[in-house]
């Protein structure tokens, strides 16, 4: 198969190895998107994945289960036969105990072996897919056997939740920086791979339409939303010990909130870009505890009714707490102390078991200085306001005012929109876009860090506040509605309200 190059750089041997490589994360998303950038061309010919785990596998019976995730959840549907027998020849599978350092003698045997067929020693991606407490036994394991001590070929990726704390997240930094360095350390959050969100930086930067607008003399407010209608499912019991914050505005909205409120880069380089997402966590002002019940509102679900189904409520889910102070909805409204977005309030929200399933960053423009029309035509006239929709809907879209068709002079809210489904039917999943990168060992969509640390450090005013005082109102939204009432409040102190999405002239349009 011909191997597509990207930005230039040459496609190189590498063998990944998957630590939890019978998971549910290697069914679903891993072995999907190694399988669809095989299907590009995008992998070289000489190309390994060695999955490790308890389970007793043949290499066959490994891939008959590989198959059977691929057929169910890849984009590309179902593999044909053919491709399908080229590609799991590059599959293997070793039974180990990640705690075990003999299973690292084993594990080195197989890289080894792989170096001496091709003529060279391959480039390693170790993909640590395995819950928090057992990453300190395999990077330790991994240091000590030898098996990733070139910093230029060998990388790591660690899957979130990255800490549970701020001081978990130091902890597990300084374990890491001691056996590797951080140039080969990928923290892996899927959200930065979805294409909307890469397209922030090009929408920003590429045009010079919006970046002298970009700034607290033209924006009024910004409001990044991640909801939900699923529950807890079965997360039930690590869902107890995370929570809405910790689960997602601590890593996934915050950085959204980067890539909107950063600083042009100098360049495209992966550190340039993380200096200026680092400095944008920097500059967000810090809560008092004090502060956190201006600034900061949680929820949790209630029994309710979705899609015409009645649902249970959070306390009644398998494995929580049938007291349980645990938030399934959190919003909280930011402000960043420098010279861009000085006054200009960031909300901030998540919630689960939402009236439908949306990810959006709404970007909202002051009104016009004056109005050159009667009231009666002003009531038409709303503040332009920038919509990226992330999932499940993928567009931009930008609102404005015009005249409506006709004899008399009516204003009208329109739209331009850019739309990903008029682009590709084939848009790629975000895996595929971070693992390829990994692969070409390019940083700039992984987490460095010291943007963990600043990101726990924003946040640990607002989940020291909430475990120390535990709701007394819990739960206080229904299942299907769009949060508790405060959340409302939150905002409409400021004299703004939530963008949601309805139904304009057939297409989705926040309102």
């Amino acid at each position: 198969m011909k191997v597509t190059k990207k930005s230039g750089k040459e496609a190189v041997p590498t063998i990944v190895v998957i630590f939890g490589g019978t998971g549910d994360l290697t069914k679903r998303k891993l072995l999907p998107a190694f399988y669809n950038l095989f299907l590009a061309g995008w992998l070289p010919e000489e190309f390994a994945i060695i999955g490790l785990g308890r389970s007793a596998f043949t290499d066959e019976k490994y891939r008959a289960h590989l198959q059977e995730g691929l057929t169910e959840f890849s984009r590309t549907g179902e593999p044909k036969a053919d491709i399908w027998d080229s590609f799991n020849q590059k599959i293997t599978y070793l039974q180990s105990d990640i705690q075990d350092a003999g299973a690292y003698k084993k594990l080195g045997d197989k890289l080894d072996a792989l170096d001496q067929a091709w003529g060279l020693r391959a480039n390693r991606l170790f993909y640590l897919s395995v819950a928090p407490q057992f990453i300190e036994a395999v990077t330790v394991n991994l240091h000590e056997a030898g098996l990733a001590n070139e910093v230029e070929k060998d990388h790591l990726i660690v899957e979130k939740p990255f800490g549970k704390d701020l001081e978990s997240a130091r902890h597990l930094n300084k374990l890491l920086t001691q056996h590797f360095q951080e140039s080969q350390i990928f923290r892996i959050d899927h959200y930065l791979g979805k294409e909307t969100v890469q397209n922030i930086l090009a929408f920003r930067f590429a045009n010079a339409l919006f970046e002298p607008l970009w700034n607290r003399n033209y924006i009024d407010f910004v409001q990044i939303s991640v909801m939900e209608q699923v529950g807890v499912e079965d997360r039930g019991g690590y869902y107890e010990g995370a929570g809405a914050l910790r689960d997602m505005i601590q890593n996934h909205l915050l950085q959204l909130m980067c890539m909107v409120a950063m600083e042009p880069p100098v360049s495209f380089e992966a550190e340039e870009i993380r200096n200026r997402k680092a400095d944008v966590l920097r500059a967000i002002r810090p809560l008092t505890h004090e502060q956190v019940t201006r600034y900061a509102v949680r929820g949790q679900y209630g029994p309710g009714w979705l899609q015409g189904k009645q649902v249970p409520g959070y306390r009644e889910e398998p494995g929580v707490d049938a007291q349980s102070n645990t938030e399934t909805y959190a919003a909280v409204k930011f402000y960043l102390d420098n010279w861009r977005w000085q006054g200009v309030p960031f909300y901030l929200r998540t919630g689960k078991r939402m009236q439908e399933k949306t990810s959006t960053i709404t970007v909202q423009f002051r009104p016009v200085p004056h109005s050159t029309f009667s009231n009666k035509l002003s009531e038409n006239l709303l503040p332009n306001r920038l919509t990226i929709n992330i999932q499940p809907q993928m567009d931009i879209r930008l609102r404005f005012t015009a005249k409506r068709p006709g004899l008399e002079m009516e204003l009208t809210p329109a739209e331009m929109v850019f739309d990903y489904d008029t682009c590709s039917t084939q848009t790629p999943e975000a895996y595929e876009t971070l693992l390829l990168d990994a692969l070409q060992g390019d940083a700039t969509l992984f987490m460095r860090s010291d943007q963990v640390e600043a990101a726990w450090e924003v946040i640990t005013p607002v989940l020291e506040t909430w475990e120390s005082r535990p709701s007394l109102e819990f739960p206080n939204y229904s299942a299907g509605m769009w949060g508790p009432e405060n959340a409302e409040a939150l905002i409409a102190r400021e004299g703004h309200t939530w963008a949601v999405s309805n139904f304009y002239n057939g297409q989705k349009k926040g309102k």
